[in-house]
């Protein structure tokens, strides 16, 4: 072979090493890539939806919404809704209640979790590992939840069907505003979050319970105060609710009629004169995902049957007289 043979053969072999690195890197090379601005104000970039970890039942909900279920690798415990999300998937754990191992230990590519998860050292373990973590705002107004299911779908590269879904909401909560204005006197509605040896913990300004409430067009009864507080010294009679909203979960429990009566002047209220205890499920009452304006419309025609509102419960479970579990406690 002569020296010039040598060179072109030397040559061929070289182009097609780098032909064959040029398809592998063309290969290699991600198929999706997208940067966001989350709800912390980082600025993350997500390159692998293959293997989610949702944390938050709003962003299970909304990611499900979305058709990206195949690609949910596990869930929280507040990841209830639909029910195939906690049987199908791997848990990890209650969100408010994270081990940064458990999370880690999926072998996430993405971690996207609502505002709210916590506690706040493991969320600094899991922000500082090489997963995104991708941080969903929790806020409850209508304008809210639109923009949260947008930015989801922003987040794993689906905003046309975002839209659609956002779209839909924000007509929903139009069409619960024109309702709102046909209430001549709101009702005074109290939720209650728990009782315990006598003692209710109600919700007051500041809760997803208190933007619900007055969503579906009542008054908060307890609005004078912040967050959960205790009901004490028979303070109940002060309040004066209409109406009671608890948490549904299934049957009998801490939140039974007879429960709430246990609790010093409670039973001389209206609410529970004229047995207007009300309990619907927790996800769907207070998780401020797709389905909030549903569940609005659904607590306001119970706490205004006179003006005939169509519902459809949503599979909320709503009666009178129900046990409650709330996996929102603190929303």
């Amino acid at each position: 072979m002569t020296a010039s043979t040598l060179r072109v053969s030397i040559g061929a072999a070289l182009l097609l090493i780098m032909l064959a690195l040029g398809a592998w890197w063309v290969q290699a090379a991600p198929s999706f890539a997208v940067a966001v601005t989350d709800a912390a104000g980082d600025q993350i970039e997500v390159e692998d939806l293959s293997r989610i970890v949702s944390i938050g039942g709003d962003v299970t909900e909304i990611l499900y919404a979305l058709d990206k279920d195949d690609q949910i690798i596990a869930v929280d415990t507040t990841s209830q809704y639909p029910a195939t999300a906690l049987e199908e998937k791997e848990e990890v754990g209650y969100m408010r209640a994270l081990s940064a191992e458990g999370v880690l230990s999926m072998n996430p590519s993405v971690i996207i979790a609502s505002a709210g998860s916590g506690p706040p050292e493991v969320v600094k373990l899991l922000k500082s590992s090489s997963v995104p973590y991708v941080e969903v705002p929790d806020d409850t107004s209508p304008e809210a939840v639109a923009d949260k299911v947008r930015f989801v779908a922003k987040v794993v590269g689906e905003e046309e069907a975002g839209e659609k879904i956002a779209k839909g909401v924000e007509d929903d909560f139009a069409l619960l505003a024109e309702q709102r204005e046909k209430i001549d006197t709101p009702k005074r509605v109290l939720f209650i979050l728990s009782v315990s040896d006598g003692k209710a913990s109600v919700a007051g300004a500041g809760t997803g319970a208190d933007a619900i409430i007055k969503l579906a067009g009542g008054e908060n009864a307890a609005g004078m105060v912040t967050g959960y507080k205790p009901v004490v010294n028979e303070s109940a009679i002060e309040l004066a609710p209409d109406a009671i909203v608890t948490m549904a979960h299934g049957g009998p429990g801490s939140n039974s009629l007879e429960m709430i009566k246990s609790v010093k002047g409670m039973e001389m209220t209206p609410a529970v004169k004229n047995n207007r205890v009300i309990s619907m499920d927790g996800l769907y009452l207070l998780g401020f995902g797709p389905r909030a304006s549903k569940a609005a419309r659904d607590l306001m025609a119970k706490l205004y049957p006179e003006l005939e509102i169509p519902h459809e419960d949503g599979g909320d479970g709503a009666h009178h007289e129900a046990g409650v579990k709330n996996p929102h406690a603190d929303r």
